[in-house]
């Protein structure tokens, strides 16, 4: 230590350099203590001192709190280098050794149930703590299936199905410790309630979602319970068979790709029938089920063979759940699940082709994990990256081998890529149809984060989905290739637009039409939206810089037409603008516009008030051309006037919607805003916005291939189905006084059939497009003006469109249509009727449950 010293002290320059450096502040802090120095000859006036460097004080030891190890084991469990099986022990034995300190065991179970329904990738490592537990304090094993039981009838009894799974899942992994067939029985019961309801109605979805859940409880159970359990296996899955083969309606609707072409990169399969086939070939081969951590029985003996351990373990009855009648569907509405993948079923098997159940095991617990600790997006990508830590060792290849090397690397075993099981799962969610469980962005920054957390691995399996998805476009569903759209742009704006725009330059010669032009360019449209075209132009190769008009480098506002004398009312528009400018009176602008009707008239166009507007919201765009909260600020003075015209004539309520694209035009994410906006402030009817669409701007349908096009209709149509959803939460609310229920009912009428009329005019003319029978089209087609190949892009696109809009339409009719509203009603009425009957049964124990945080003072 002194030779370490001394170095630093020569590093310094002298022995005295930086040493003396608050001498003053501790002569001043002696002084206060009282403590004079006497100064001696060559000394320093503090006289001799002991060197602290010479005995230097011991460290004091910290021992950390009972409370924070048991917090840190269990939500660290199984991210350690220690082996699974010693590292669940260890933590038994802590626990039990702390058992008696009660905030020790309160946050022992708190974070256990925590852990089940947030982190699914370590379920099978928290039952095993609790499984070994049995062995060395049965008392914690019968708390630990206490809480979790608790929580899983709250969970069954809200339709909260995830939650539910995941603690089924733990009594599924502890299935030694139960007697008798254990979770079988209670897997049975759920079965009989699944039978019910598709007695009732064939095309029912809950008990769709009970199929799965049983599906994917029997493998864990098997895994920890052994071959004694096999033959129950098979008998339950005989019985699910039909239910799992059964086709709904909707899945028509929700192919990722187009079902008649061979391009596609993966067919359609349904979870549950994919589930089912899996395992009917897993019980066939003996239920291995080599992907799911399994523990030694008798690892604690083995471990302490002189300890006192009783003979045999407890064993207890399986815990007695309620399943409601009627069974809550759950606060989300529920549909057919696709199986979506991009590496599956490849020539180098980097993921778990579809016929082994280890595909669909690794993607539930992935999925779950994301979807439940949305809150952290940073801890879920910590976990993620850390896949291969909570499956078989043998599951997962070492994390980063390069893809062309990864066969040469592996072998013949078969192992797989973690970072592109992941990659996989996260966009399977971001492609859900009909709608992803959270909002897109969410899925967004997780990617993004797990880039930042392990670039080395995760980027390159990033660049070969994207190449995947980029190569199969044009067969994609349209919606879903807006969503990768919308992903892709985000995406490169976070890692400074840097993509190899090279390899995509060939497709420059397609047709503005083809799917993958179209691409390119709403790509290029949505980055300059994020950045800059100056910006954006400098990261492309030269081949793609005329994609990106000249005009945009300079990032000035858009001309305004009427600064040209040879515009029509020229003056008046000039005028208006200056009147806005200045906030000009109502009558002063009043008087302008009746000069442009004058003008109007003289020129024999019918409604004078289409040009006006045209002139009135051309001025609004221009003088709130600066910023958002400028054009808002416009909008807000101008909405008297703006109202009054989308109430008296339909030509000016389409005026509105033209004048502001012609504006923006060079621009138009910038215009579907605006739109957007205007909708917010009821100026324009939604049915406004899809008329002008489709009658004024598609013409023969070549604008279908605009993604900005697809956008303003999709985004009108979203808000739409979100009003209506709203009306529907406000009508199952409890308790509502008949007027209310009454006015309520009667908007939700109105309003859906409202949105019918718009998705029934959204498909008649889509169709007509899709199916050649576009009057425009057919003229275009006849005078030479479209070749073959235009034409045959055209019905292409029209065909994507009309898929998606059905999808649409159906997924409200099952949300907000009458019958799905009267199931809901009846649902609620049900409730109502059992609280009473739940707080008598409660007072006859002798027990009265208290609400509202009252039950001290009873």
């Amino acid at each position: 230590m002194d030779t370490r010293l001394d170095g630093i002290d020569d590093r310094r320059g002298g022995g005295d350099r930086g040493r003396n450096r608050g001498n003053n502040k501790r002569r001043r802090d002696d002084d206060d203590d009282g403590q004079h120095y006497r100064p001696g000859p060559g000394d320093d006036r503090r006289g001799p001192q002991r060197r602290r460097r010479d005995n230097p004080p011991p460290p004091r030891r910290y021992e950390e709190p009972a409370v924070a190890a048991v917090r840190r084991r269990l939500v660290k469990i199984a991210s350690s280098t220690k082996l699974p099986e010693d590292e669940v022990i260890e933590i038994a034995e802590y626990i039990r050794d702390h058992y008696d300190e009660e905030d020790a065991q309160k946050e022992f179970f708190d974070v256990l149930v925590g852990v089940v329904v947030e982190q699914p990738l370590k379920i099978p490592f928290v039952a095993a703590v609790i499984f070994y537990a049995n062995q060395i304090n049965a008392d914690i094993t019968v708390e630990a299936m206490k809480r979790v039981g608790d929580r899983l009838q709250k969970a069954l009894k809200a339709g909260q199905w995830k939650e539910f799974k995941l603690l089924l899942r733990f009594f599924a992994c502890l299935q030694p410790v139960f007697e008798d067939d254990g979770i079988f029985t209670f897997l049975g019961q759920l079965f009989d309630t699944v039978v019910d309801l598709q007695s009732a109605n064939e095309n029912d979805v809950v008990g769709i979602e009970l199929v799965k859940i049983i599906l994917l409880t029997i493998p864990y159970a098997l895994a920890s319970g052994g071959r004694r359990f096999h033959e129950k296996a098979r008998e339950l899955l005989d019985s699910t068979g039909i239910v799992a083969g059964n086709t709904l309606p909707m899945e028509a609707y929700i192919h990722p790709y187009d079902s008649e072409s061979e391009e596609k990169v993966i067919g359609y399969h349904s979870v549950i029938g994919l589930l089912q086939q899996q395992l009917t070939a897993e019980a066939q081969s003996g239920w291995e089920l080599s992907c799911i951590p399994k523990f030694d029985v008798d690892a604690v003996r083995k471990k302490n063979p002189e300890g006192t351990l009783p003979e045999a373990p407890a064993t207890y009855p399986f815990p007695t759940f309620t399943i409601p009648s009627p069974v809550n569907p759950g606060p989300k509405p529920l549909f057919p699940e696709a199986y979506f993948s991009l590496f599956a079923d490849q020539e180098f098997g980097t993921v778990p082709r579809t016929t082994e159940i280890a595909s669909s095991i690794i993607r539930d617990a992935i999925v779950d994990t994301i979807e439940l600790l949305d809150y952290n997006r940073d801890e879920v990508a910590k976990l993620l990256v850390d896949l291969d830590c909570y499956w078989s060792l043998h599951t997962f290849a070492k994390r980063g081998i390069p893809f062309d090397k990864f066969r040469e690397s592996v072998g013949d075993k078969v192992m797989y890529k973690s970072e592109d099981m992941v990659i996989d799962a996260i966009f399977s969610m971001l492609f859900k149809l009909p709608t992803p469980e959270h909002k897109l962005v969410y899925f967004h920054c997780l990617i993004t984060q797990c880039c930042k957390v392990a670039p080395a691995a995760i980027a390159p399996s990033l660049g070969r989905a994207i190449r995947t998805i980029y190569k199969s476009i044009h067969v994609m569903d349209l919606e879903l290739t807006y969503r990768f759209l919308d992903w892709f742009s985000h995406h490169l704006s976070n890692f400074e637009f840097r993509w190899r725009w090279a390899e995509w330059v060939e497709d420059l010669q397609l047709s503005n039409l083809h799917p993958k032009k179209a691409f390119i360019i709403a790509a290029l449209d949505k980055e300059i939206r994020l950045s800059f075209a100056k910006r954006i132009r400098s990261t492309l190769p030269e081949d793609m810089h005329p994609l990106i008009p000249k005009r945009l480098d300079e990032d000035n506002s858009p001309d305004f037409k009427y600064e040209n004398p040879e515009t029509p009312y020229a003056t008046e528009g000039q005028t208006l603008l200056v009147q806005l400018r200045k906030k000009a009176s109502h009558d002063d602008i009043q008087q302008t516009i009746d000069q442009i009707h004058d003008q109007a008239a003289e020129r024999g166009i019918t409604d004078v008030l289409v040009p006006s507007t045209d002139a009135f919201v051309t001025a609004i765009c221009r003088l709130g051309a600066k910023s958002l909260s400028h054009v808002l600020s416009c909008i807000e003075r101008g909405k008297e006037r703006l109202l009054n015209i989308a109430q008296t004539s339909e030509s000016a309520r389409r005026q509105i919607v033209a004048s502001v694209i012609e504006y923006w035009k060079d621009q138009p994410g910038v215009a579907v805003r605006i739109i957007d906006i205007l909708l917010n402030y009821t100026v324009l009817a939604p049915i406004t916005v899809v008329q002008w669409v489709f009658e004024d701007y598609v013409g023969a349908g070549g604008a279908l291939a605009e993604s900005w096009v697809f956008e303003v209709v999709f985004n009108t149509v979203a808000k739409v189905s979100n009003r209506n959803r709203q009306i529907v939460s406000a009508r199952i609310q409890q308790g509502l006084p008949p007027e209310q229920v009454e006015m309520v009912e009667g908007t939700l009428n109105r309003d859906r059939r409202g949105a019918r009329e718009m998705f029934g005019y959204i498909e008649d003319t889509v169709r007509g497009i899709a199916g050649g029978a576009n009057d425009r089209l057919i003229e275009n087609e006849t005078n030479g003006e479209l070749s073959a190949e235009e034409s045959r892009l055209i019905r292409a696109w029209g065909k994507r469109w009309l898929t998606v809009f059905i999808r649409k339409a159906a997924v409200e009719e099952s949300v907000v249509g009458e019958e799905s509203v009267e199931a809901k009603l009846r649902l609620l009425a049900a409730q109502a009727d059992a609280e009473p009957e739940a707080m008598q049964l409660q007072e006859a124990n002798g027990v009265a449950k208290a609400e509202n945080g009252d039950e001290d003072m009873l």
